[in-house]
């Protein structure tokens, strides 16, 4: 105002008055953005899950009877990428214990990940579209943080071989770039500010790291360091339950290794 209006005139003053007031009105306007957002979230968020469901093997309301439901998503069968088993070979199903056969199976084939994210896409883009960036990006980050929450409870129901937290690692990595490839901005677009801006997601992403350490001793270091650093949001208990899953870690071991002190 000051820079464009002559100083000390009557209309000066009173464009400063009006300009002032806008503060409240804008403060309104942010307020209101967030929660049409956050509903839209809401709104959405139960169809997200349930195509989590049905890309890992898994129906709303239980683990059981899904897989074989789930065999021919989006009418396509789609090889498994678990244990070998030939009885599972036209089963959509998130299975990590995987033997060398299985994994050179996952490098050659669409796994459940890409099919999730290709099904994401079909319902949040055409809702993107309309928004504008922030209210895009929101509607993004909210609908990534419930996919997480949902992929970590079906990741608890696995077992892991060495070469099945490889694969993990690869479908994190995944839905980390499918992510930002929709986000538009440029702070979102690392995936540090990424899983600061989800804390899902950043669970997601330590649980990979977690699951690929070579030995328990390794464990115990990347908890401690990671702690220190403030960028660990998984309990001793979250640790245990997880290391406790891969098919090479004796669980009595897991449990009387990390007697690390929670803070």
């Amino acid at each position: 105002v000051d820079a464009g209006s002559p100083p000390g005139a009557r209309d000066t003053e009173q464009l400063k008055m009006c300009v002032k007031g806008l503060g409240g009105v804008v403060e309104s306007f942010k307020q209101a953005s967030r929660r049409s957002a956050e509903e839209l979230v809401s709104a959405v968020l139960p169809r997200a899950r349930q195509i989590v469901g049905e890309s890992v093997g898994q129906r709303e309301g239980g683990s059981g009877g899904g897989v074989q439901g789930a065999s021919n998503f989006l009418g396509s069968p789609v090889l498994t990428v678990g244990g070998g088993a030939a009885a599972k070979a036209n089963s959509t199903v998130l299975d990590y214990n995987l033997d060398d056969a299985a994994f050179e199976l996952c490098q050659i084939s669409e796994g459940y990940i890409g099919r999730m994210c290709s099904s994401l896409d079909e319902l949040v883009e055409p809702l993107r579209v309309h928004l504008v960036p922030k209210l895009a990006d929101e509607l993004m980050i909210g609908i990534l943080g419930g996919v997480s929450k949902r992929l970590e409870a079906a990741i608890r129901k696995s077992k892991f071989t060495p070469l099945g937290a490889i694969s993990l690692d690869s479908d994190v990595r995944y839905l980390m770039n499918f992510a930002k490839d929709r986000i538009d901005s440029p702070e979102l677009k690392s995936n540090v500010t990424l899983c600061r801006a989800c804390p899902s997601l950043a669970r997601l992403n330590q649980i990979t790291l977690l699951m690929n350490v070579d030995d328990l001793e390794d464990a115990l270091d990347l908890i401690s360091v990671s702690k220190r650093k403030g960028n660990w949001d998984l309990k001793l208990d979250d640790a245990k339950t997880l290391l406790s899953l891969r098919v090479d870690f004796e669980g009595a071991k897991v449990n009387d290794l990390l007697q690390i002190e929670e803070e």
